[in-house]
């Protein structure tokens, strides 16, 4: 299950490629089921609460309780996953859910006050489904140390992208034309189908890391100063999200022109989706983490110009270069979580990175509602703006904590004797480590930086060198 996947480094990895992985469609497909639901729910409860109780304000407020019980929860729902498994996790999870949002929808119809509404909205948000990480984590123990990975990362962005373009107008169509409450029956229905449908792929699963007889301790994700860096990046990314959401309504509201809305937003989703396409075509040569630098300081140029724009045209071109910079960072904040935390609690950890742009996400929908009620769009635009700037400085500040960590390398062993001989898992993750010298397993680690290899022993020198000999794996340089 944890096995990594041997392949050809000197094929140039791409999607075809990638989906050829063994048994991948048959989480991949699953997975997509479930996780549209994740696009439709909030519309579909402003939809619903606005056509019962006729306030945009109330359906408002019930939607932003929903979101941010989610936040709260995926990553407790993460750190449960990591130690029992996706399956023993996700059945009762996907059970709740549709029960929770049934009742919430009941409740709307049946005239409930907001309050109540708000209440029902705590478990109908806890309980969505952390699908999307779930994917991710399979991925990442299919092709642990494989080139595939980041084009893994990158299919996840574009399929991300797409639940996000695709659920929306699914649910809007389902409330406008159908039934107000229609859209919340499909969504609740697609996620307990999708669900245990993914739920029953067992074979791919990672497997679980409870804490074993021997008294071995649980890495919990946020233990890593590498992944609190991420969740800081990505507080910015989800404000990206929000800031532009409210604000480019309010600019095609200005303009006398509402249906402008979708047409500007699609683009600047648009500009994601291609950017993830092409990130997972391309052979990288530079290290992840000038990547994630490189890429955000293009988010955050592009972002900081957004409020000068008082254009439809000018506004949909800044929109797509938005668009084209936040794959980069996106994807490259999902690659390196295998990097800088172990296989034990990597679904927590991206439940952390999922449930921190939901919560910018939030933030800014509420900074950027005020702002542009009381001084109009191109104020709203600063909050993407100054969420990224934030967040650029904090990556430049602390980017050092974003080098991967030596006690990675000991998970896989190279016959130096063999050139191009497939790679083996360690037969445990926290054990193998902890039976390791400190100067061999910095010796060891692709990692570790020049300091110290000097520092090390002369035999873990030597192993170092007997380790790079016929070592196929390109190493590139950060």
């Amino acid at each position: 299950m944890t096995s990594a996947v041997t392949t050809d480094t000197s094929a140039r990895p791409g999607y075809g490629q990638l989906l050829r992985t063994p048994g991948a469609l048959g989480f991949v497909l699953p997975g997509f089921a479930a996780r549209l639901p994740f696009g439709m729910l909030t519309i579909s409860i402003l939809l619903l609460i606005q056509h019962t109780t006729g306030s945009y304000g109330s359906a408002g407020i019930v939607a932003a309780v929903t979101g941010v019980s989610m936040a709260l929860s995926a990553p407790l729902m993460g750190i449960f996953t990591d130690r029992f498994g996706q399956s023993a996790v996700l059945i009762p999870v996907v059970l709740t859910h549709a029960a929770a949002v049934s009742g919430l929808a009941a409740l709307a119809l049946l005239g409930a006050p907001v309050w109540a509404l708000a209440l029902a909205a705590v478990p109908a948000g806890a309980s969505v489904p952390q699908v999307g990480p779930m994917v991710r984590a399979r991925w990442a123990a299919k092709l642990e140390g494989s080139p595939l990975l980041p084009t893994a990362a990158a299919f996840e962005s574009v399929t991300d992208e797409f639940t996000f373009v695709v659920g929306p107008v699914l649910a809007t169509a389902l409330c406008t034309g159908v039934h107000p409450a229609a859209g919340l029956v499909t969504e609740a229905t697609l996620t307990l189908l999708g669900g245990l449908l993914f739920a029953a792929r067992r074979a791919t699963q990672p497997k679980p890391h409870a804490p074993s007889a021997t008294g071995e301790k649980r890495a919990f994700a946020l233990s890593f100063p590498g992944l609190r860096v991420l969740i800081f990046a990505f507080l910015g990314i989800g404000a990206v999200f929000g800031g532009m959401q409210v604000s480019l309504a309010a600019f095609s509201n200005e303009i006398g022109n509402p249906g402008a809305n979708g047409l500007l937003y699609g683009v600047f989703a648009a500009g994601n989706m291609v950017a993830g396409i092409a990130m997972g075509a391309v052979a990288w040569k530079i290290g992840p983490r000038r990547r994630l630098i490189l890429g955000y300081i293009g988010l955050t140029a592009a972002a900081s110009v957004l409020w000068a724009a008082h254009s439809m045209i000018l506004l949909g071109a800044l929109g797509l270069v938005v668009g084209l910079f936040i794959a980069p960072a996106l994807i490259t904040g999902y690659t390196m979580v295998e990097q800088l935390v172990p296989a034990n609690a990597r679904t927590e950890a991206f439940t952390w990175l999922t449930g921190s742009i939901a919560f910018g996400q939030a933030l800014a929908v509420t900074l950027a509602g005020r702002l542009t009620d009381a001084h109009g769009s191109s104020y709203g635009f600063l909050v993407p703006m100054g969420a990224t700037v934030l967040a650029l400085a904090t990556l430049l500040a602390l980017r050092a904590k974003l080098a991967p960590k030596a006690p990675q390398a000991p998970s896989r062993i190279v016959n130096a004797s063999a050139p191009g001989a497939a790679a083996a898992p360690a037969p445990a993750p926290a054990p193998a480590t902890a039976a390791v010298a400190p100067s061999t397993a910095a010796a060891t680690a692709p990692s570790a930086s020049p300091r110290t290899a000097r520092n090390a022993s002369p035999a873990a020198r030597n192993r170092v060198n007997e380790r790079g000999m016929g070592h196929r794996v390109p190493v590139t340089v950060d």
